[in-house]
């Protein structure tokens, strides 16, 4: 590591166990504590860290890699390779419940020009006397990352060697915008932790359960044989961790169960999960795909790109740059932040109100959809953002749910309760906090303590 870049930052001491809801706290959204079950993993030293690469920032967590499974230090680096970068961080002091937020220096004032750059200052706050939470890089028994596609070579997530970084690169084709990142969040991992083991965790992976009636388009089936074209999902990781808490809030074995989960937030997607496995899913070849979204159109008729080059005289790039970034509600009112479409709306503002009847509509579309295609359904699970805090949204959703045996409780569902139908409601509403970082964190811990040769046994690789 270059010791020439310093570790100056201003720190803050409050108490909060979670950190969730403190006003004096940095990154709420980044830091939360959930206590279960893990796989004894040794010593309360040993940690486990956690990596989601974006294109110009780097978020991290870091858990106790013990029964007790809480988050010990969480931030984000941003604005890698851009001017008014930052690193900003909150973690646990040793004494009781108290955490710290930490700031690396003014954002003016931080050079991060790469992802190597920004997981060196990374851990130099991880390790650094005043914030440090690591005594040494060897206490990290592992590190899992989030990779968003996998195609079909990744049915699992998977211990990181050469092999697989040439897959994901593969599979960046169908994720230009995600893989690259993630990978060189890799590959500086791999730098400054040289003998640490790394997991890709694909987002891809919980969905490979999808049968090929579910899964294939209606082209040539040549397009997928020979260039993989197919829906493959995401936010599987989510849906994943949802569906097992909903089965156990509902007491019933996951084997036993048809959960329909709703992943709510500027990206979002809708999943059938009968008995704990994927078998349809809203998101397709790419997370263009499924319902409206903050500036994704979602599901639209094949022929409207065509339409928007051939006629309109758009170029390609400028037909996608459409499709992902000026669609969905920023399309339709010109805003994405669900609060402030309601807030015009509840003024009389004829778009807003219209967007979020759209919005609403297309994901109780995927619902009515999947309660058929599993031929019945025990929960309707609300997560992320917009699931987990707008009871206005959840109410517009599930009004048209009444005929599937849900009643919605309504002072429940403004209190953000966990079960927001009526203890009579046939078919229950949940709200489920989403927690993908421990979903990677355990999926690394297995991996780590899992013999070599039954490392890749459900994965698509050799």
């Amino acid at each position: 590591m270059n010791s020439e870049r310093g570790t100056d930052h201003k720190t803050q001491q409050f108490e909060d166990p979670s950190c969730a809801g403190s006003a004096t706290c940095v990154w709420p959204e980044l830091f939360r504590r959930e206590v279960g079950d893990w796989p004894d993993a040794g010593e309360s030293r040993q940690k486990v860290l956690i990596l989601n690469s974006g294109s110009s920032s780097i978020k991290f967590k870091l858990f106790d890699a013990d029964g007790g499974q809480q988050v010990c230090g969480s931030g984000i680096a941003e604005r890698i390779g851009l001017s008014g970068a930052a690193i900003r961080y909150c973690f646990r002091v040793s004494e009781g419940n108290k955490y710290t937020n930490c700031f690396m220096r003014e954002p003016s004032e931080v050079d991060i020009p790469n992802h190597s750059v920004a997981l060196e200052l990374i851990c130099k706050l991880m390790l650094d006397e005043e914030t440090g939470i690591v005594n040494d890089v060897s206490d990290i028994l592992g590190i899992g990352h989030r990779v968003v596609h996998g195609g079909e070579k990744f049915l699992d997530s998977v211990i990181v060697d050469d092999a697989v970084i040439e897959g994901i690169n593969e599979c960046a084709r169908l994720a230009p915008l995600h893989n690259p990142p993630a990978l060189r969040g890799i590959e500086a991992a791999r730098e400054h932790f040289p003998n640490t083991p790394q997991v890709a965790v694909f987002d891809t992976a919980f969905h490979h359960t999808m049968p090929p009636w579910a899964y294939l388009y209606g082209i040539p089936k040549r397009l997928y044989e020979e260039h993989g074209i197919r829906k493959y999902g995401f936010h599987g990781t989510s849906h994943k961790y949802v569906a097992e808490k909903a089965a156990a809030k509902l007491e019933k074995p996951i084997e036993d169960t048809k959960i329909i989960t709703c992943h709510l937030g500027n990206g979002s997607s809708i999943t059938a999960v009968k008995g704990g496995k994927s078998v349809d899913t809203s998101m397709g070849l790419t997370p263009l795909a499924g319902v409206m979204m903050g500036t994704r159109s979602g599901d639209l008729d094949p022929y409207i790109p065509l339409f928007m080059i051939r006629d309109l005289g758009m170029t390609p790039d400028e037909a996608e740059r459409t499709l992902n970034r000026e669609s969905g509600l920023e399309g339709i009112c010109r805003h994405t932040d669900m609060r402030d479409i309601e807030a015009l709306a509840a003024e009389g503002d004829h778009d807003a109100e219209l967007a979020l009847d759209m919005f609403a509509y297309r994901i109780a579309q995927y619902v009515g959809a999947y309660a058929m295609v599993m031929d019945g359904v025990d929960a309707i699970v609300m997560t992320a953002g917009i699931g987990e805090k707008d009871a206005l949204m959840r109410k517009r959703i599930l009004k048209s749910a009444r005929y599937l045996g849900v009643e919605l409780d309504e002072e429940a569902n403004n209190n953000n309760a966990e079960r927001i139908s009526t203890p009579e409601s046939k078919v229950a509403a949940l709200v489920i906090p989403t927690n993908e970082e421990l979903m990677i964190a355990r999926d690394t811990l297995r991996l780590v303590h899992t013999p070599r040769s039954r490392r890749r046994s459900k994965t698509g690789m050799s």
